[in-house]
């Protein structure tokens, strides 16, 4: 398989002869309004932080199907809507997703589920906790992936989450080779974590210590406050930099 980071969460996958385009967000940088309140650094910065690394049709050319894994900001764009074609076959997490993805005009949407396929490629519904503590209750749901194929790696997208039991219970299931996780510990001014920090990369790690961990959602939007030189330095102090992959944007991995 093929993981190319687009920008913050923002990828494409090449997995068993398909393209799968995961949680666009297309905006130029600085035309999204700003979050709801300041990050943790006080910084209250119009978003995305970065331009593309690529034109819009070039990220788009070819893709075979879609996955949203939730509809914040970051991750689904009015930029995103007026750019793909109202056929792409997209998978949704639930009916409240589905329902406003179709008032854009789109037309191939399916609710993702544990037992979901995209032709022999198969696709399960993984649960994810956007937070701590009250912060969670702002965050709403989520839900990440599992890809399985028998000429493939089993991949993990584990999307906005932070690291519990359910991620948990996900590696020890699927025992996947290779997880994609967020690791940009996105905080607000009041709360706490968002995504995940470098001690739940760490966890992830230690929980999987044999698969490679691809982290993204990095240094893209305001609030993120772990950035990717911090992570390499942590991981190099825990002797674990040959299992984490720490990609730019625009960056193509292959696993």
């Amino acid at each position: 398989m093929k993981v190319q980071l687009i920008r913050n969460a923002t990828m494409v996958v090449e997995y068993a002869g398909k393209k799968m385009l995961v949680d666009p967000m297309f905006s130029k940088k600085g035309a999204l309004a700003r979050g709801p309140m300041p990050a943790k650094d006080w910084n209250w910065k119009r978003n995305p932080n970065n331009e593309l690394p690529l034109p819009v049709a070039e990220i788009i050319k070819d893709i075979d199907f879609m996955v949203l894994t939730h509809l914040h900001f970051d991750h689904w764009d009015k930029a995103a809507a007026d750019a793909l074609p109202k056929n792409i076959k997209i998978f949704v997490q639930d009916e409240n997703d589905k329902k406003t993805i179709t008032k854009s005009g789109f037309t191939n949407l399916e609710i993702l589920t544990e037992n979901s396929t995209f032709g022999d490629i198969k696709l399960s519904r993984t649960k994810a906790q956007h937070g701590k503590g009250f912060i969670l209750n702002l965050a709403g749901q989520v839900a990440g992936i599992v890809l399985r194929h028998s000429s493939e790696k089993t991949l993990y997208i584990a999307a906005d989450t932070v690291w519990y039991e359910e991620v948990e219970k996900t590696i020890a299931k699927f025992k996947p080779e290779v997880i994609v996780v967020n690791g940009g510990d996105n905080r607000f001014i009041i709360g706490d974590q968002l995504v995940m920090s470098k001690e739940d990369i760490y966890k992830t790690h230690q929980a999987a210590p044999k698969a490679d961990i691809v982290v993204v959602h990095m240094e893209g939007v305001y609030h993120n406050t772990l950035s990717r030189k911090e992570l390499r330095q942590f991981v190099d102090q825990k002797s674990i930099g040959e299992n984490i992959i720490i990609p730019e944007d625009g960056e193509t991995v292959s696993l």
